[in-house]
């Protein structure tokens, strides 16, 4: 016998009902936007040579399996992504909870950070070679650059919006700072905090590739770069395809990780 009432039961099958609606209709954009554009191509109404088209990538795709090298590129990009997003998850976290902790250092430190964000990284580019070497590090480093400040101020921004009678209550309960911290505001922004990851994994994603269009010999930025310089635009056009899929993929991982916490905490 359920435990849930039947109004209860209603809800769960209508928002399951969404659900396949939200999902159907983005897979139909995405096939609606492929075969448009593969008509457009065939029909000549775009010029394949500039814009390639949905056959042409699926046949750069199966050439690149076939050569052996296209996951080699992938796990490339993937594990200085994967790199980066911690780094910058944990540098966030930690800095931001410092911010939280002493708010003279905020004051301080706040619009360095405002400043530190909105410097375009790519000018950086030549510098963070010079400083770190024409390497993996370099990569990483620009990763970083993009995304870890933005992960320190929104998971920031969070601490410092945590319900003010909730830190109130237990200050009256003469609780630390540290027992305030672990009791209220952190357990209050766990959800910020995974909201933050999601943005941090996109921002890297894109230092990542911004990184190995500078520096990088393999990875999927590299290809971009290659498939420039010798004006095989198939190939370019692939390889952000491919980039797209993964963000999505990345995006969609940390979407249900957040879904579930939120289930687990109701």
């Amino acid at each position: 016998m359920s435990t849930y009432s039947d109004e209860h039961l209603e809800y769960l099958k209508k928002k399951k009902h969404e659900t396949i609606i939200v999902h159907v209709i983005r897979i139909s954009i995405i096939v609606l936007f492929l075969v448009i554009w593969e008509v457009l191509a065939r029909v000549g109404a775009i010029n394949t040579f500039l814009s390639s088209s949905p056959s042409q990538v699926f046949t750069t795709v199966f050439s690149l399996i076939k050569t052996g090298s296209l996951f080699g590129h992938i796990w490339v990009t993937l594990y200085e992504v994967l790199i980066s997003f911690l780094i910058a998850s944990m540098l966030g976290f930690v800095i931001a909870t410092i911010l939280w902790s002493n708010k003279i250092v905020a004051k301080i430190i706040d619009p360095y950070l405002t400043i530190l964000n909105s410097l375009p990284k790519v000018a950086l580019g030549p510098l963070i070679i010079i400083w770190v070497g024409a390497s993996v590090n370099s990569i990483i480093f620009m990763a970083l650059l993009i995304s870890a400040f933005i992960t320190i101020i929104n998971i920031y921004n969070g601490f410092i919006s945590t319900d003010k009678s909730y830190i109130t209550l237990l200050k009256s309960m003469k609780a630390s700072k540290w027992q305030i911290f672990t009791k209220a505001v952190l357990p209050s922004n766990l959800v910020t905090i995974i909201s933050a990851c999601k943005i941090n994994v996109s921002m890297n994603l894109i230092g990542v590739i911004m990184g190995e269009l500078l520096v990088s010999k393999r990875g999927l930025g590299y290809l971009i770069m290659y498939g420039s310089q010798v004006f095989n635009i198939n190939l370019v056009i692939t390889s952000v395809v491919i980039l797209g899929v993964i963000s999505y993929l990345l995006y969609f991982i940390v979407e249900a990780m957040e879904k579930k916490f939120i289930v687990k905490r109701k």
